[in-house]
């Protein structure tokens, strides 16, 4: 069992530095292998929360001038992960159940999405003269409070909530992105701690494994094309959740 997460991780950590969507592997995973969905979930959460410093400490060159913003948006994202994180804790067991499979076709919908998202946000950036960074915790709250909840496909639901208010380059908005996305992992990681619902050795065996599977994924970047990953993990998202509807 143990030797089963460790690969998951270590692919999941792999293809969240390549393409994102690393939850869509490990949580089935954990559900498959016999851990109950809430708890599935939490303990993925705080797993896979250390492979997220890597991908922020790799884009701190582009952070470099954005304090201001990160400043504006950390309450909410901070708000937002605890508050998802709240509302899976108060999500039982069945009704998480039957929700899943329509969060992972959610995921791969979004993760589907990311190339035409990325564009319409690169024409958007291009045209757009005005300024709403000051609204934009809003988008970001939202997007935070879905990735407390469940966590996969948040890195393009965030790019989106940028691209909605921040007028920057995409360089700078993924870097942007990165570290929210660590921020509200994190927060919701620390609220998991003390729920009772992290199984520790899974989480250990997990963690050590995303940040190998990291390691990999930056060595493999330039080697392999982020799109056919993400295509990869979309189809298995999707499968998976066809199997979740008939298993009922």
């Amino acid at each position: 069992m143990l030797l089963l997460i460790f690969l998951a991780a270590i692919a999941a950590g792999a293809v969240n530095a390549l393409a994102g969507g690393g939850t869509l592997i490990t949580f089935p995973m954990l559900v498959f292998l016999g851990i109950p969905p809430v708890t599935a979930s939490v303990t993925n959460t705080v797993a896979l929360c250390p492979g997220y410093i890597g991908g922020t400490l790799a884009q701190r060159n582009d952070l470099r001038g954005q304090e201001k913003r990160l400043r504006l948006i950390l309450p909410a994202s901070i708000v937002g992960g605890v508050l998802g994180g709240y509302l899976l804790l108060q999500t039982g067991e069945k009704l998480f159940s039957d929700i899943v499979p329509f969060l992972i076709l959610l995921a791969s919908g979004l993760l589907a999405a990311q190339d035409p998202i990325r564009a319409w946000l690169t024409r958007r950036l291009g045209e757009s003269h005005t300024s709403l960074e000051a609204f934009t915790w809003l988008p970001v709250g939202l997007a935070s409070i879905y990735g407390g909840y469940f966590g996969a496909g948040l890195g393009v639901m965030l790019l989106s909530a940028l691209g909605l208010t921040v007028n920057d380059t995409l360089t700078r908005l993924n870097a942007l992105k990165q570290a929210v996305s660590f921020i509200v992992n994190v927060a919701a990681a620390v609220f998991f701690l003390f729920s009772g619902k992290v199984v520790w050795t899974v989480a250990i065996v997990m963690a050590v494994g995303a940040l190998i599977g990291g390691l990999l994924g930056g060595k493999l970047a330039g080697k392999v094309k982020p799109s056919t990953l993400r295509w990869t993990v979309v189809i298995i998202g999707i499968v998976i959740a066809i199997i979740y509807f008939i298993r009922g």
